[in-house]
This record gives C-alpha cells, sequence and structure tokens, in this order.
C-alpha cells in the first residue's frame, strides 16, 4: 500500500502563502491513483480541500476556491498544495489521502490511504 508523507506546514500571518507537499512511496500515475488534500479542526469532521485525478481534473471546497491551487508531479511522485491569501479559518491539520480511482472527491471516505498531516496556522 502507498505510504504518503506531507510537509511545508508552518505558521503565517493572514493573507500569506503556504506550499504544502505530499511525498508518495510509490509511482501513483502509473497506479492510478486519485489524490487530494484534506483538513481538519479539533471537534469537526475532517473536510475535503482539494483533489485531483491521474488525469488532471481537479475539484475545490467552495471555500478555497480562487486561493488554493492543487498540483501533483507525477515524475516524483509528489502532491502539491498552494495556498496563497490564507485566513484564520484556514487554520487545521492538513492531510494527503489517494485511493484507486478516476474519480474526483471531497468526501473523506472516498480515499483509503493517508499521510499523518501537517499543522497550518494562520494567525489575523
Amino acid at each position: 500500500q502507498v505510504q504518503l508523507v506531507e510537509s511545508g506546514g508552518g505558521s503565517v500571518q493572514s493573507g500569506g502563502s503556504l506550499r504544502l507537499s505530499c511525498a508518495a512511496s510509490e509511482d501513483t500515475y502509473s497506479s492510478r491513483y486519485s489524490m487530494g488534500w484534506f483538513r481538519q479542526t479539533p471537534g469537526k469532521e475532517r473536510e475535503g480541500v482539494a483533489t485531483i485525478n491521474r488525469a488532471g481534473s481537479t475539484i475545490y471546497a467552495d471555500s478555497v476556491k480562487g486561493r488554493f491551487t492543487v498540483s501533483r508531479d507525477n515524475a516524483k511522485n509528489t502532491l502539491n498544495l498552494q495556498m496563497n491569501d490564507l485566513k484564520p479559518e484556514d487554520t487545521a491539520m492538513y492531510y494527503c489521502a489517494a485511493d484507486y480511482g478516476w474519480w474526483v472527491r471531497l468526501e473523506p471516505s472516498s480515499y483509503t490511504y493517508w499521510g499523518r498531516g501537517t499543522q497550518v496556522t494562520v494567525s489575523s
């Protein structure tokens, strides 16, 4: 099974930017994985942020449209999330996820494989 490791989290002021990366332990393109970013805050359910399939089709949560961009570097087996114009409400633990399939879905239940997360904190 694929192993996922996130990096790039940190603390930033409102309006700032961060770039998250997720390194996969195998060739996610040839293995036909769909991949995505999710986030969770204490006491709340995990929510989908942005996902991308092998063909490059994407879907975003309404709250991040126009500010976040998801991409994958198939040569490096990495998934990225460029986050611009960050807001305090973006503060959360961010998780990378993957599963076999051609779909793009924001439901966490659609994904089997998960990383351990990276913390993003945005101060006002």
